[in-house]
């Protein structure tokens, strides 16, 4: 059990925000925030972004819209990373996405399945007895429509269906804990992009920008009494792509996340006083009887210090990217988080090999924290073209 808390816990403080301002304890803890974990190596090298770059197969985690501005008719890909392996070493995520495009049709769809195993874990009771060996897991289907409403500006809409199973099916209890169940409910996403060219002296750039809310959906619960909020969020992004020559290209891009979760400690608990740190703390029952939406906009304002707190649950994201004839790719990026907040500051690199059929990726983060689990985290993409195999196959044929 000791291993399957820790890896719980590590999950938790940094796939979602953990601290708060001032030095004091405000932990943002959802159900699920393994749906915050970037799970492609392009964005994550780039510091975990990708609202507003340049559209790519994984564009379904990021920004579906995207898609409206694909080169290719359709597409799938499959990440994998090995996560947090500075403290276990079987904590994975599996990421499979995909996409096709009706083109004169009118818009297209795109799909992906999200896999997260915690692990083998063995279940003991309160002597310490073992009782039998688990393997927890989390996972999420989704399903978008996206379409363009004018050359420049494309919108999308996805729902989601997500599993949280951290017993692996075992509703029995240990001694003195709990009984936990498997959790699921269902969320939407909502996303827009616009990207116009810009003629310059050396070839045309491109702007473009993006804004997405995702997770917008009800809570999870694992012990039928206790709700919990999934990890909404609000994302909007800015890349601007400059060509040097006819071959290079440099791509700046900068993004900011915020967390739709309401606090547990508020300015909105009953008897609430700024003065008196005591008084901060809203009651497991007046948190689980929220409700998601009132939360979702509560969560702007209901930080004990105030804006400043509030500024600082937002955390940043900036990337370079260099491209070679858009066929090689280097990366570099930075994310930053406030310390109070959970302090995911590190460094990304990654690079790419791209060619009319497949796609390769590769990123890896240089934690800038202390004991930083997410230090030297590793993940690997690879992309097929349907459509470039589609004439590749119809050639041969001829």
């Amino acid at each position: 059990m000791k291993k399957f808390f820790l890896s719980l816990a590590a999950v938790v403080c940094f796939g979602a925000s953990a601290w708060a301002v001032d030095e004091t304890m405000n932990p943002l803890i959802t159900s699920m925030p393994s749906l915050s974990i970037a799970p492609d190596a392009r964005a994550a090298g780039m510091g975990d972004l990708g609202v507003a770059t340049e559209a790519d197969f994984n564009s379904q985690y990021w920004n579906p819209a995207k898609y409206a501005y694909m080169y290719s008719k359709g597409g799938i890909t499959a990440n994998y990373t090995p996560w947090l392996r500075k403290l276990v070493s079987d904590i994975d995520l599996a990421y499979l996405a995909g996409f096709y495009n009706f083109g004169d049709l009118g818009g297209g769809i795109g799909a992906s399945f999200t896999y997260f195993s915690l692990g083998d874990v063995a279940l003991t009771n309160a002597n310490g007895d073992k009782i039998m060996d688990v393997r927890p897991n989390e996972w999420a289907l989704d399903l978008s429509y996206f379409r363009k409403l004018h050359e420049y500006v494309s919108m999308s809409v996805a729902v989601r269906i997500m599993y949280s199973d951290l017993n692996n099916g075992s509703n029995s209890s240990t001694a003195g804990a709990t009984e936990m169940y498997p959790a699921w409910t269902m969320a939407a996403d909502i996303a827009l992009y616009y990207r116009q060219p810009l003629e310059l002296p050396m070839g045309t750039s491109h702007l473009a920008l993006g804004f997405t809310l995702k997770n917008l959906g009800g809570k999870m619960t694992y012990d039928k009494v206790t709700q919990n909020f999934i990890p909404a969020s609000m994302n909007i992004g800015m890349s601007y792509e400059l060509p040097c020559d006819k071959f290079n290209f440099l791509t700046f891009n900068v993004e900011a996340n915020k967390m739709l979760v309401p606090s547990r400690k508020s300015r909105y608990t009953e008897g609430f006083d700024p003065n008196d740190e005591n008084t901060w703390q809203m009651s497991q029952d007046a948190y689980s009887a929220l409700n998601p939406a009132k939360g979702w906009f509560q969560s702007f304002a209901d930080a004990p210090g105030g804006s400043k707190e509030e500024f600082a649950e937002v955390r940043w994201g900036a990337g370079l990217e260099y491209s070679y004839n858009k066929q090689f790719f280097a990366r570099v990026g930075y994310s930053y988080e406030n310390f109070y907040k959970g302090n995911r500051n590190y460094v990304t690199v990654g690079a790419g090999f791209h060619l009319s059929i497949v796609s390769l990726d590769v990123s890896y983060c240089i934690g800038l924290a202390s004991s930083n689990p997410l230090d030297q985290t590793m993940r690997f993409t690879l992309g097929f073209d349907l459509a470039g195999i589609k004439d590749l196959v119809d050639n041969k044929k001829k």
